[in-house]
């Protein structure tokens, strides 16, 4: 059997993506950020309008959108919400909706799903040459699987009205992922639909585009403990995810194993804690001016 990108089997992807979450406080980190940052953040892309535009690019099963459009209700209450939601995963869509459909309060929000990736939904307005512009827009972890990082960010950018942001989250430059990706990245299946890219990446990126930008670090860790138990079938799907690899475990070459899991027990990727092997799972949350 030979290593296959984990991407390759999309029911495997989003079965190890769920247990990552689970695992991790992933969620957690971005929640705090969006309770204590973002009302900052938004405090004047609403003002004096009386409709709000915002655009989720790659919005998944919407967990973290409703967090974020119940902040802007709070900030612009009364004020008609128009969120498009921008997602290629059927089943990450039919999630968010059963979860609109349980949530109260969201009655001035009005919900629009484009099942497509960001470089069709691009191709689609640009074929249109209807330029919509947005209040507010957010890619949150999803630059990994965008083709061309730069013209994407450029092009979404040039969606925003005046006084508009974009919020982008991803892994951090200083996370545990950006040393794997570094040293494991070229013996794993890289995958095209996929790339190792993190928070210093995307800096250098709006440096060179000369954007004005902040950036708020995300603390955050993922419990891999499970990893290091032969033949447990959490720790397994978690190897998947971190080498973002079909079945790692019983695919990979032995020493490139034995290696992976020696390294994700040392300081530079996890910390030891009661017992418990914690990775390095840090975001930054980077906010770019229109």
């Amino acid at each position: 059997m030979t290593m296959r990108s984990l991407l390759s089997d999309h029911r495997h992807y989003v079965e190890s993506f769920r247990l990552f979450l689970e695992n991790s406080t992933e969620h957690q980190c971005m929640l705090e950020f969006i309770q204590k940052k973002l009302p900052g953040i938004i405090s004047s892309i609403g003002n004096g309008k009386s409709t709000i535009n915002v655009l989720s690019v790659g919005g998944g099963a919407g967990e973290i959108d409703l967090q974020i459009l119940t902040k802007l209700q709070v900030k612009y209450p009364g004020v008609l919400i128009h969120n498009d939601v921008i997602e290629p995963s059927a089943e990450q869509i039919i999630d968010y909706k059963e979860r609109v459909a349980k949530t109260s309060n969201l009655e001035n929000i009005k919900f629009t799903w484009h099942k497509e990736t960001s470089l069709e939904y691009e191709s689609r307005t640009k074929a249109s040459k209807e330029m919509k512009k947005w209040s507010f827009i957010h890619m949150i972890q999803m630059l990994y699987y965008v083709k061309d990082i730069p013209a994407t960010i450029k092009f979404f950018h040039r969606l925003l009205e005046p006084g508009a942001k974009l919020l982008i989250i991803l892994v951090s430059g200083s996370s545990g992922w950006a040393r794997f990706w570094k040293k494991f990245g070229p013996r794993l299946p890289l995958n095209d639909l996929c790339l190792y890219v993190s928070s210093a990446n995307i800096k250098e990126i709006l440096d060179e585009a000369g954007l004005k930008y902040q950036s708020h670090d995300l603390p955050s860790d993922m419990d891999i403990t499970d990893c290091f138990t032969e033949g447990n079938k959490n720790g397994e799907l978690l190897l998947d995810f971190l080498t973002e690899t079909c079945h790692f475990s019983k695919t990979a070459p032995l020493d490139l194993k034995n290696e992976i899991l020696e390294d994700l027990k040392k300081p530079e990727y996890s910390e030891k804690r009661s017992g418990k092997y914690l990775f390095n799972n840090n975001l930054s949350a980077i906010v770019i001016e229109a």
